[in-house]
């Protein structure tokens, strides 16, 4: 399994171009562009359209959830969760 980080917006943008994921774990409040505009572009590219997004963020709102799946991303968790949770998903996704 490869794995990369990004800091911010742009460079996750980018490094989904090189390595194409299968998942994506992003916060919502990213420096430059945020994680909506971020799921919105990875929905957009025909590389990463089925890749599974998973928005961890301090964002838990009524608000917040809509835009998070208006956005594209298909789970949701609110800081601080746990690695179990995260595999969880991820198991969930893509088990065969």
């Amino acid at each position: 399994m490869r794995c990369g980080v990004a800091h911010e917006g742009t460079g996750a943008l980018a490094a989904a171009a090189r390595f194409h994921p299968d998942v994506v774990v992003m916060d919502i409040g990213l420096p430059g562009m945020s994680g909506y505009d971020v799921a919105r572009h990875l929905r957009g590219r025909r590389e990463t359209a089925r890749v599974l997004l998973i928005a961890l963020t301090g964002y838990g709102q009524p608000d917040d959830v809509f835009r998070i799946k208006a956005a594209g991303f298909d789970h949701h968790l609110v800081k601080p969760a746990s690695p179990e949770q995260i595999a969880a998903l991820v198991r969930g996704q893509l088990s065969p």
